[in-house]
């Protein structure tokens, strides 16, 4: 049978830039933010994430191989990521079993089921952690302090800033006496890694290094990270302007929770984002205004996991409506 070169319409845009470097970036971007986590956790930090990737690597190759009888392509380091990603998300604590269920969903269902990678319409590390934190509520919300020490053992458990303020407010007390009480955080801990949460968000200022090297090596751009936190600013500000009492300044919600690991390194995905710059502005807006009404209103005190979810489901649509002008229209 004769073979026909199939060509595109134009117009065509070539570049060196593979799946396998961009995912290295990412990973080395990560690279502060968890030598922090190891730092403050320990050597239960280390065995989650050698967990969380070796069963998100090893299940994807076996999907790969024997499911979609297409030849394995773990050495894009897809699958590396997003186990990477998912231990960030967990408490350092957790029974590995756990995590082992949560990185077989990630890209078991999460992603293989849709196709692979470039097909998956969920951000599957954040699928993942939304799978364990409602199917293991007390697993997943059971955080060890921050010890430094390699081979800390985290027999201390704590809340996180968030569930702090949370409970503090349901107690009557404002957010200018939750934080200067005896709650153990304060707003220089939250931004060098001392507080409790999953170990991939403790550090604040290793995250933005993060940010700082994936800009540079221009993997994303600014566009959702900055308006989810510019969003995130705007609406918690109004909320501390109508009631100081009842409601932190906007630094506490930019530094507390998952919104930086989110925000810079899950928002931004490639695939589960849009693709024009229009359509990420209102797809980040999206996800800052969800943070903030889960974090005001809603069950749990942490949002941006759920509201990068729900965005993602949003992400055909966003697309479908935001569209480049065709070539020679006015």
């Amino acid at each position: 049978m004769e073979k026909k070169l199939i060509v595109s319409p134009s117009p065509h845009i070539h570049d060196n830039v593979t799946t396998r470097r961009l995912m290295r970036d990412v990973i080395i971007a990560l690279l502060p933010a968890f030598g922090v986590s190891v730092y403050f956790f320990g050597v239960n930090a280390l065995l989650v994430t050698l967990v969380s990737v070796c069963v998100c690597v090893g299940l994807e190759w076996v999907l790969q191989k024997y499911v979609l009888k297409t030849p394995p392509a773990i050495s894009d380091l897809s699958a590396a990521l997003t186990g990477l990603l998912l231990a960030l998300n967990l408490p350092s604590g957790i029974p590995l079993y756990i995590v082992a269920i949560g990185a077989a969903f990630a890209i078991g269902v999460a992603k293989i089921s849709f196709g692979g990678l470039g097909s998956n319409l969920f951000n599957p590390a954040i699928a993942g952690r939304i799978f364990l934190l409602i199917s293991f509520p007390v697993a997943m919300t059971s955080w060890p302090l921050p010890s430094s020490g390699f081979f800390a053992t985290d027999a201390t458990t704590g809340a996180t800033p968030l569930a702090i303020m949370a409970h503090g407010l349901a107690d009557g007390l404002t957010p200018q006496e939750i934080m200067a009480g005896d709650h153990g955080f304060s707003y220089f801990q939250m931004l060098f890694g001392q507080i409790g949460g999953s170990f991939g968000e403790v550090s604040t200022l290793a995250l933005l290094l993060g940010f700082a090297y994936l800009l540079f090596r221009k993997v994303i751009t600014w566009h959702i990270p900055t308006t989810i936190f510019l969003t995130v600013a705007v609406f918690t500000g109004i909320f501390r302007l109508v009631d100081p009492s009842q409601n932190p300044d906007p630094l506490f919600h930019l530094l507390s929770g998952g919104l930086m690991l989110g925000a810079i390194f899950m928002a931004t995905d490639y695939v589960t984002s849009p693709m024009l710059k229009k359509g990420a502005v209102i797809y980040a807006v999206g996800i800052g205004v969800l943070t903030c009404v889960i974090r005001k209103w809603g069950a749990y005190p942490e949002g941006i996991s759920f509201a990068i979810l729900i965005m993602n489901a949003t992400v055909p649509l966003i697309n479908m409506y935001i569209k480049p002008k065709r070539f020679g229209e006015k």
